[in-house]
């Protein structure tokens, strides 16, 4: 998914400047990064806010346009309002062809309808990550990283060093030795019930 960013260079900085800004419609921000200077950009604020809302605008390498160039960026940082729910500011990275990247991407769980532990312990799949940083080239950036808990019983957990990644991607932590739990399926109520019931007297 390609995801486009419409921007112009702003001359105006500083506080006052930012507030009437986004007064206009429009929401200011910053390129930084790549060996080239940094400068503020404007992006409209409808059209940024509707890129804003998929998934993939956070964990993708973006295409951002000023005066007609294009360059490769990922969101490295925003500001919301507290109250308004409006986007306040964003930065942008650069990023290069050559240069590996750390990304947070967002795990998509599967398969949890038919996991042993849910289907026949009538527990629960529990999410102990939602995302995880990864290491990769711009070019190999997943949009998302599928977690298949079909295999899991009840009280087991599936790990990093378990999930299956895209090729010349790899996850950070566990390159540092922390084999993180990702998923679990944990016992519910009505599942610790059913097992005392079954369970006779001594």
């Amino acid at each position: 998914m390609a995801i486009e960013i419409n921007a112009v260079k702003r001359d105006a900085k500083g506080t006052g400047a930012s507030r009437r800004l986004r007064h206009a419609g429009s929401v200011p921000g910053v390129v930084y990064g790549g060996g080239k200077e940094a400068f503020p950009l404007e992006i409209n604020a409808k059209e940024l806010f509707l890129q804003f809302r998929h998934e993939a605008f956070h964990a993708s390498v973006l295409t951002l346009i000023v005066d007609g160039k294009k360059e490769s960026v990922l969101l490295r940082d925003f500001q919301m309002h507290p109250v308004r729910n409006t986007i306040q500011h964003v930065d942008f990275q650069r990023v290069s062809a050559t240069e590996k990247i750390h990304v947070k991407v967002p795990f998509h769980f599967i398969n949890a309808d038919v996991a042993p532990g849910v289907k026949l312990g009538g527990g629960i799949v529990a999410h102990v990550l939602t995302e995880a940083d990864v290491s990769c080239l711009a070019k190999d950036l997943p949009e998302f990283i599928e977690v298949d808990v079909a295999a899991l019983e009840i009280g087991h957990s599936i790990h990093l060093s378990q999930i299956k990644l895209p090729k010349g991607v790899e996850f950070v932590q566990l390159a540092h030795g922390d084999d993180a739990a990702v998923a679990s399926i944990a016992k519910t109520r009505g599942s610790v019930s059913a097992t005392a019931e079954e369970t006779p007297a001594a």
